[in-house]
């Protein structure tokens, strides 16, 4: 009897030290994300924390905002970033761990609304003017709205709907415009309505604009961080690519 309650205090004592012995390894790590990839991030997050054991804090916003803040000394150590611009930017300035960029995904843009039956699918409501308010993100901060500017372009629609557009400061807040009705359609990210069966749209062909393509870089505030540097190696892996494309992503 007492050489089995000795086993048993044993194993309890082997199993507390276990779990103490993983929470002591387990970190957390700040990730500035790009608006867009907002519940991709999230999903991707959830699973990393069950295979690891790590904490990514996500900070959600768009990518221009983040390379100032960084620029500045805000503590990410993980950019998610919606173009590569930023992260190129961010690393000819010494702000990243050399070799750690690459590309995570390569995105695509919707022109999409709430109404049934007003985007059709060739977006030839674009030169109808049967809309009074078009919702873009910033596109000096958001590469989304570079991508919504450079499709208007190419339709030679631009000049005519400068009046009607509405800024967002991200792909998020262009997204609530449309949403919210302040605006009857906008350009917006397909991870952002790839669940949504309903209102109309159209997936703007890649040819129209330049590939968004969506870089991740270790910061170098991150670079003694297991937790930053895991989350980076998870974000390559098959499991983080499935979520990827399951939200309307390439990702390679």
């Amino acid at each position: 009897m007492i050489a089995r309650r000795s086993t048993l205090i044993a194993v309890l004592t082997g199993l507390w030290s276990l779990a103490v012995a993983g929470a002591a390894l387990a970190g957390e790590t700040k990730v500035a994300v790009a608006a867009n990839f907002t519940e991709p991030a999230k999903a991707i997050t959830a699973r990393f924390k069950a295979r690891t054991g790590h904490d990514a804090v996500l900070s959600f916003g768009s990518s221009g905002q983040f390379y100032t803040q960084i620029a500045n000394g805000a503590p990410y150590e993980v950019f998610l970033s919606a173009d590569v611009e930023r992260p190129q930017k961010a690393e000819a300035t010494g702000l990243t761990v050399p070799g750690t960029r690459f590309t995570y995904a390569t995105g695509r843009l919707v022109l999409f609304s709430r109404t049934p039956g007003l985007v059709d699918g060739q977006g030839a409501v674009l030169a109808s003017g049967r809309f009074d308010k078009l919702a873009i993100a910033d596109p000096k901060a958001a590469p989304y709205g570079q991508a919504a500017i450079e499709t208007l372009n190419k339709l030679k629609r631009y000049d005519a709907v400068r009046p009607k557009i509405v800024m967002g400061a991200s792909i998020t807040q262009a997204f609530q415009f449309v949403q919210t009705g302040a605006a009857e359609l906008g350009f917006v990210a397909l991870s952002q309505v790839v669940d949504d069966k309903g209102g109309s749209r159209w997936i703007v062909p890649v040819a129209n604009h330049r590939p968004i393509e969506q870089q991740a870089v270790l910061l170098k505030t991150g670079a003694n961080s297991d937790a930053a540097r895991a989350f980076l190696t998870f974000l390559k892996s098959a499991e983080a690519k499935a979520i990827i494309r399951r939200y309307g992503y390439e990702a390679r």
